[in-house]
């Protein structure tokens, strides 16, 4: 059948229809989230590493020792007790954030979730559809699906585990380096692990954590950020919870 449309609208119908036809997403589209924030994490890391490189070395000719070089830098206890004391402290964060919001919640918060009305992350995933696109550990079902269920909080409290191991070993090297420099006989990892100074070093980032959490929570009751996942609606009430 011929077109009765005009070549005017024939062609606003075809770029109509072009403009429908959707571009796949590309690779940093889909992942700008977190590129932005390992890209953040390696830039700060590079700039932790070479500045406290120069700290290190400024301390060593203040006590009259020679200065290391940066690979040298590596095998004293001065970077690992600096990087594993503050991945200890988020790690923690983030596993007692995944914990506590699955069970407690704050009316208003943009953080927790709405006791008013069923959410879907406390759907039973045993009553879930196997035909359609769900993780091989919902199809699985028993020990696995359980662990599954709780994947999350325990990924975060292995890295918390790991990064408090870290800490103990680089801390105790750092900390015996500071004792031999004041002529005081070195300790032992679990020495330094039950000291005092051991447990100020983590209470010192733990407590820092906590206050940021506890003011996420309650600063999304009352303040907004537009366009964020961490924020509710500008136009919601306060007493909205969660960011639905």
């Amino acid at each position: 059948m011929t077109s009765t449309l005009r070549p005017t609208a024939q062609k606003q119908l075809a770029g109509s229809v072009s403009h429908e036809v959707e571009k796949p997403e590309s690779f940093l589209r889909r992942n700008a989230l977190s590129l932005s924030c390992l890209s953040a994490f390696l830039v700060l890391l590079v700039g932790m590493v070479l500045t406290g490189w120069h700290t290190f070395n400024s301390d060593q000719v203040q006590h009259g020792d020679a200065q290391l070089s940066l690979w040298s830098y590596f095998g004293q206890g001065h970077i690992w007790e600096a990087l594993f004391e503050n991945w200890e402290s988020e790690f923690l964060q983030m596993a007692a954030y995944v914990v506590l919001t699955a069970y407690l919640i704050q009316r208003g918060s943009a953080e927790s979730k709405d006791p008013d009305q069923h959410e879907a992350v406390d759907d039973d995933p045993r009553d879930a559809d196997r035909r359609h696109d769900v993780p091989w550990p919902v199809r699985k079902g028993g020990v696995v699906l359980k662990l599954y269920e709780h994947s999350l909080a325990i990924a975060f409290a292995l890295l918390f585990v790991g990064s408090m191991l870290g800490h103990a070993l680089g801390g105790a090297a750092e900390y015996n380096d500071e004792l031999r420099a004041h002529g005081e006989a070195a300790v032992s990892t679990w020495q330094y692990v039950t000291g005092s100074q051991f447990w100020f070093e983590s209470f010192q980032n733990w407590q820092s954590e906590f206050l940021a959490v506890f003011a996420i929570v309650v600063l999304t009751i009352f303040l907004r950020e537009k366009g964020s996942s961490e924020s509710k609606p500008v136009a919601a009430p306060h007493s909205e919870t969660g960011t639905s």
